[in-house]
């Protein structure tokens, strides 16, 4: 019954990040992006639904960059990706670190048919871009979502700015990602991110851009400002 919901990954995509799978936690490496995102990320996510007791679960967790912040704010932290490096790398991380995360390699969509309305959040971050049918996978995070619990979605907006900033300067200007990391059509426009989680039963509550000055070489959030890089915040109804 749910075999339809293994094609949902692009083979691709995960030999990409398997490739690159020793140097996550390498703040120089091609994952710099990343760490210098995740403070503003994890502190979005924090100020929104308060992290400390609650049961999180991170879609997509690669090598567990946000998963183990996460956790070190008290959270619950279970990571799920279907790239055995990565997770391989965050297992191992986790043991340096000391931070209580448990990591298994699963769809999003298995994993919804296992544990539907089973945490108060969940996060998917720079993830949907990656996969055949995105909308898949924001559904199947909603349904993971506990009754008045949250889902938190980052994505690539599609527009020629995105393409600008976020292909030709980022990967082949400036080098801060490898090249080919992004396709720039799978990028995903905030009204059919919007629609897909409206379709999912949740309800969208904060929407921030992560803008980029290469001046500075700093991330900072924007909330007038989601051309390229965004984030959302959205909310599962309680139940009535």
């Amino acid at each position: 019954m749910s075999q339809p919901n293994r094609l949902n990954l692009d083979p691709a995509e995960i030999a990409k990040f398997e490739e690159l799978a020793s140097r996550w936690w390498d703040r120089n490496s091609e994952f710099k992006p990343l760490h210098d995102i995740n403070p503003l990320r994890v502190g979005f996510i924090d100020r929104i639904a308060q992290l400390a007791g609650k049961r999180v679960l991170d879609v997509g967790c690669g090598g567990g960059i946000l998963s183990e912040s996460m956790a070190l704010r008290g959270a619950e932290v279970t990571g799920i990706d279907m790239g055995e490096a990565p997770l391989k790398v965050a297992k191992l991380h986790g043991l340096e670190s000391g931070a209580q995360v448990r990591y298994q390699r699963i769809t999003a969509e298995e994993m919804a048919l296992e544990h539907p309305e089973s945490f108060d959040i969940v996060t998917c971050m720079e993830m949907i871009e990656h996969v055949p049918d995105p909308a898949s996978v924001v559904k199947a995070c909603a349904q993971m979502v506990k009754p008045g619990g949250y889902l938190f979605l980052s994505t690539l907006n599609r527009n020629p700015k995105s393409y600008l900033f976020a292909i030709l300067a980022a990967e082949r200007l400036l080098k801060l990602v490898p090249q080919g990391t992004h396709e720039f059509s799978k990028f995903v426009k905030p009204a059919e991110l919007a629609e897909w989680v409206r379709n999912s039963g949740l309800n969208l509550i904060e929407m921030t851009g992560l803008v980029y000055n290469p001046l500075t070489r700093e991330y900072r959030l924007n909330p007038r400002d989601v051309d390229v890089n965004y984030m959302i915040a959205c909310q599962k109804p309680e139940e009535m």
